[in-house]
């Protein structure tokens, strides 16, 4: 593995069994993730976006191994070693956890409401053997100055907190352990808008302080281009773009990158936007169509399109895309070219 690189996702694979009649038979599966190849340099922030549904909240939590995979593997590097942590049984995997932490969508959630902050954030450092209770104390406190919260809140329970102070509370205990790798599973969703920035720009700060290193998954587009430096767009369980964000948003060359973009609100008051609006609803991962599983919504799709599988491949440096016509939209410019 390069050195850069903290963790090399590749081949990752997730189905769920669909069991049906009165033994339970497995009759099918739902294919979560299937095949999702990619790899985060350290200190950076690569962005796993999609709609709902798309598998990518079920590639957080195989990283994390809170599922585990059913093939693939997830390459974490740490200290001068490469682990493969889809195959490490639960008790190897418990000295590693402590270097990767994850920060949940929901805040409300997330949080015991049975137990002040104090303790929820100390709770990890306890654990791991921090036992002196003063030592573990002045931690939780430099943890609060650090996400910008107040030492006397304490002793609080959850429910006294905004869901901003809350996600707070939840970056705090994810960073009780230093970890190097943060797994932010649409950490702003819930939140105001008011109160997104005020987070991101928290978790940005924090990056360039810690030298973290954040998977970001997300679906909205504008969050994104705020935080990331790579972009990975994910469609039906696969990755169907990888390009750094700048680059993505200015030229995205798979036809549901584009479409993607085409959503998001403009960033002018007043601005006129042309809308991509995709027909039919999206495929069921349970019983994908055959070849590319966007041709039925995609309005450049051929009879190849409906045939062959395209795979994620390089055509420019930096830049995948799983299109059996990216090289030919690219040229012509995705954005302009007339439906097949």
């Amino acid at each position: 593995m390069n050195a850069d690189v903290i963790l090399d996702v590749r081949g990752l694979r997730k189905f769920f069994p669909i069991r049906k009649g009165l033994l339970r038979r497995v009759v099918g599966n739902v294919r979560a993730v299937d095949r999702v190849s990619f790899f985060i340099r350290r200190g950076e922030t690569l962005a796993l976006v999609g709609e709902s549904g798309c598998g990518k909240t079920t590639v957080s939590r195989c990283i994390l191994r809170a599922l585990t995979p059913t093939e693939g593997s997830v390459l974490f590097h740490h200290d001068g070693q490469t682990v493969d942590l889809a195959k490490l049984r639960r008790r190897a995997l418990r000295p590693l956890r402590r270097h990767m932490q994850m920060v949940f969508q929901d805040p409300y959630a997330s949080l015991n409401p049975r137990m002040v902050v104090g303790d929820i954030i100390g709770e990890p450092l306890l654990i791991n053997g921090m036992r002196d209770r003063t030592e573990r104390r002045a931690r939780v406190q430099e943890l609060m100055e650090l996400v910008h919260l107040p030492a006397s809140v304490m002793n609080r329970f959850p429910h006294a907190f905004s869901g901003g102070q809350r996600q707070r509370i939840g970056i705090a205990r994810a960073l009780a352990l230093n970890p190097s790798l943060v797994v932010a599973d649409e950490p702003v969703s819930a939140l105001d808008v008011s109160v997104q920035a005020q987070i991101l720009n928290l978790m940005l700060d924090l990056q360039d302080r810690l030298g973290l290193t954040y998977l970001f998954v997300a679906h909205d587009l504008s969050v994104v281009k705020h935080v990331s430096n790579r972009v990975a767009v994910m469609y039906v369980g696969r990755i169907v773009e990888v390009a750094e964000t700048e680059t993505l948003y200015a030229s995205p060359l798979h036809p549901y990158t584009e479409a993607l973009l085409s959503a998001a609100p403009a960033p002018v008051p007043g601005a006129v936007s042309s809308r991509i609006i995709l027909e039919r609803e999206i495929a069921d991962p349970a019983n994908p169509p055959p070849g590319c599983a966007f041709h039925p919504r995609c309005r450049y799709a051929t009879a190849r399109c409906r045939e062959e599988t395209p795979e994620l491949a390089e055509i420019a440096p930096g830049r995948h895309v799983a299109c059996l016509r990216a090289a030919e939209l690219s040229l012509r410019g995705i954005g302009k070219a007339p439906a097949a």
